[in-house]
C-alpha cells in the first residue's frame, strides 16, 4: 500500500523550527524534537526535507530572502555597505540561531545566491580587483555575523548565570582582578570597573566597528 503524504505544510514546519530554535538553541535542535512539537512522527518530516541539513538550508534561505526584502539602501558603495550591514544585523537579531544557520550552510538555495550577488553589487563600482571585492564582502559579513553571534551568546550566558546563581558574579570578578598584578590585569581592571565592557553589543559599538572596516576599504582603494 502506497504511503500517503502527512497532513502538514512546509510553512508550518519552518515556523515551528524557528520556535524551537528560539526556545532551546541550535545545539538541542533535532528532527525528533521538531516532530514531537508538530505532533507527528519524525519520518513524516522527510517528505519535505531530506535531512536536518536540508532543513537548515531552507531556513537560511528564508533569512536571506528577508534581508533582500528589507535592504533598499542606495548611494555610493559605502552607503550601500552600511545599509546592508545594518539590515543583516537587524534580520539576524530577529531570527533565533539564524547566524549559526547562515554560517553552517552552503549557497545552494536561490535566495542565498541572490543575497550574495546583491552584496557583491554593492562594491562592483569600486576599482578593486574581483578577488578583493569578494574579500570585502566576506570581511563585512563575518563582522556582522560575529557581532550578532557574540551578543546572542552573551545574553545566553547572562541568563544561565542568573538562573544558577540568582545574580551576576560582579563581586567575584572584582576580587579576581584585584588579586592580579597591574602588569597582568591593570588596563582590563580599569576598563571593567568603568563599565566599558557594557558597551559590547550596542549600536554604538556596531557602528564603530563598521566604520573601521569601511575606512580600511577606502584606504585600499586610495592606494590603488
Amino acid at each position: 500500500m502506497k504511503k500517503q503524504q502527512p497532513q502538514i505544510s512546509e510553512d508550518k514546519i519552518l515556523e515551528t523550527s524557528w520556535e524551537l530554535l528560539g526556545e532551546e538553541g541550535i545545539e538541542k535542535f533535532s528532527m525528533r524534537r521538531l516532530a514531537n512539537r508538530l505532533g507527528i512522527q519524525a519520518p513524516s518530516l522527510y517528505w519535505y526535507f531530506k535531512s536536518k541539513q536540508n532543513l537548515y538550508q531552507r531556513l537560511a534561505n528564508q533569512v536571506s530572502k528577508m534581508i533582500l526584502e528589507e535592504f533598499h539602501s542606495e548611494g555610493d558603495w559605502k552607503e550601500q555597505l552600511t545599509g546592508l550591514a545594518v539590515t543583516i544585523r537587524s534580520v539576524l537579531s530577529r531570527y533565533p540561531c539564524s547566524t549559526q544557520l547562515m554560517m553552517i550552510t552552503l549557497p545552494h538555495e536561490p535566495d542565498i545566491i541572490r543575497f550574495t550577488n546583491r552584496m557583491l553589487l554593492c562594491v562592483e563600482s569600486t576599482p578593486l580587483k574581483q578577488e578583493q571585492k569578494m574579500q570585502v564582502v566576506t570581511t563585512l559579513v563575518n563582522y556582522v555575523f560575529y557581532f550578532v553571534l557574540d551578543d546572542y551568546q552573551h545574553e545566553r550566558n547572562i541568563s544561565a548565570i542568573l538562573k544558577e546563581q540568582g545574580a551576576l558574579p560582579g563581586d567575584e570578578m572584582i576580587r579576581l582582578l584585584d588579586s592580579m598584578s597591574e602588569t597582568d590585569a591593570g588596563l582590563f581592571r580599569r576598563m571593567f570597573t568603568n563599565g566599558l565592557f557594557e558597551l559590547m553589543g550596542t549600536d554604538g559599538a556596531f557602528e564603530f566597528g563598521l566604520k573601521l572596516i569601511l575606512f580600511g576599504i577606502e584606504q585600499v582603494i586610495k592606494e590603488q
